[in-house]
């Protein structure tokens, strides 16, 4: 059984959860789920190491690079903890290790570059002979609550950066795939990093999310998942420092001078991988008119020839859903939509928590796979006219995370990159394209701030002004 770490030791919970395969529902499993006395213990234990702590960058930097190369070592175990927790293909499961990998390695490097700057006090009348110059502090205690959809290489862009910055960490990770970041706390303890500094917390979000929003001595709050429970913990947090990348409804415009050969994978891949259970997968396909008839059709092929099954398949692309409920729900949108006019031009049905690609055509834009997140691999193709409706219906959303463009015309591509409405824009790539060094997050209700460890650890640490008179 897994356990929960408070206090630099690795404890019982209250109760024990049963962890189940999310393709055959087998058990494969125990986490232990922490009491509200303990969550209170994590933070305290938390607070007082942050306190004590006399790591200096370098050494910093020396736990996250070996944290890095631990990571790597247990590729084999990470990936069969991620087939079953979150119904990660191998593909899925390797990318999502080496992408973890990364990431520490990042979050060390900006652990030695963290600095301030050299304020020009002297431009000032009367400040002769007076210095100023700023520097990076720790926050403190930074909570980090994360979702089921990426258990590791998300739980480390908030870590990474939290521990590179000084700061001591509560994690408290998504109770459906709990299993994944208590392997990476491992590594992290066995890299050198002070037990203490980190804690691990897992229960329910509704009672463990809502005792950590409670507890005003988190100075930090780092929260991947949905907009309902972003405004949630934005209002609780108060004056609190908060990251929120929440729910998206994203967007790829495919321009008629689109080299198709090259688009179509990409935008498979980025409608279809884990399921499309990523925040930017695509939802919203729109197609320019001119090649629709060229497009649409190889398209399908494409998503036919992609297999969904069963993840320990090596030939499976596609895995699980994280639950059947999650499936059928996902399904009965589709449903909907048909019914209401769409027309269906592969998938649509569910066996067990698998639902193959589906991809749909004719939808009105009052249908819920087209105006809500439906976080399932399902792509609504959209065909359009001209460049600006197609612009118009991306940004008429709520959302504005991240969106594509296809297009061999450079013009086009800066002059629409400047008119859509999102966190981030990718010409010649799908909207889910990601590299862990780039700034990371959205607008509008896809929430605020910024993951990628060099932009993460300033929104961690504080500015703090000094000067001298001499």
């Amino acid at each position: 059984m897994s356990k929960l770490l408070i206090d630099g030791r690795w404890v019982d919970g209250e109760s024990v959860q049963p962890m189940l395969d999310k393709y055959n529902g087998s058990s494969y499993g125990e986490m232990a789920v922490a009491s509200d006395e303990q969550v209170t213990q994590a933070v305290t234990a938390a607070q007082a190491a942050v306190a004590a702590s006399t790591l200096t960058p370098y050494e910093r930097y020396e736990i996250l690079s070996e944290s890095a190369r631990q990571v790597d070592s247990r590729g084999a175990l990470l990936r069969d903890l991620m087939r079953h927790e979150a119904g990660f293909t191998r593909a899925d499961a390797d990318n999502e290790t080496k992408r973890c990998v990364q990431t520490l390695q990042l979050s060390a490097e900006e652990a030695k570059r963290l600095n301030g700057e050299l304020v020009p006090m002297e431009a000032a009348a009367g400040m002769k002979n007076r210095l100023g110059f700023t520097v990076r502090v720790p926050r403190g205690v930074v909570c980090c609550i994360t979702p089921f959809n990426s258990p590791l290489n998300t739980v480390a862009h908030k870590v990474g950066p939290a521990l590179a910055g000084g700061n001591a960490v509560v994690l408290k990770p998504s109770n459906l795939t709990p299993l994944t970041a208590v392997e990476l706390c491992r590594a992290l303890l066995d890299s050198g990093l002070p037990p203490s500094l980190l804690a691990l917390v897992n229960g329910p979000g509704e009672r463990i999310g809502r005792r950590l929003l409670q507890d005003q001595r988190i100075a930090y709050y780092a929260f991947t998942g949905s907009t309902r429970v972003g405004r949630e913990i934005q209002q609780a947090a108060g004056l609190r420092g908060v990251q929120l990348e929440l729910g998206s409804i994203a967007s790829t415009i495919v321009c008629h001078d689109a080299d198709i050969a090259m688009a179509i994978p990409k935008i498979v891949n980025a409608g279809f991988r884990k399921a499309g259970q990523v925040c930017t997968s695509v939802q919203r396909l729109f197609v320019d008119r001119r090649i629709a008839d060229d497009f649409v059709p190889r398209f399908v092929a494409a998503a036919k020839a992609t297999r969904a099954g069963d993840p320990a398949d090596a030939a499976t692309v596609i895995g699980p859903m994280i639950s059947r409920e999650h499936a059928r729900r996902a399904q009965s949108w589709v449903a909907e939509a048909v019914a209401g006019g769409a027309r269906l031009l592969t998938g649509g049905s569910c066996e067990g928590s698998v639902l193959p690609p589906t991809i749909l055509q004719d939808v009105r834009d009052d249908m819920r796979v087209y105006c809500e997140e439906i976080f399932a691999p399902v792509v609504s193709i959209l065909v359009f006219d001209e460049l600006d409706d197609a612009v118009r219906r991306a940004n008429d959303s709520p959302f504005g995370l991240a969106a594509g463009l296809f297009t061999a015309d450079l013009s086009t591509a800066l002059r629409t990159a400047r008119r859509m409405n999102f966190g981030g824009v990718h010409i010649n790539e799908a909207s889910s394209a990601r590299v862990d060094v780039m700034p990371f997050g959205g607008v509008k209700d896809s929430g605020f701030g910024r993951e990628g460890p060099a932009y993460a650890i300033r929104e961690m640490t504080e500015e703090r002004l000094i000067t001298v008179a001499y």
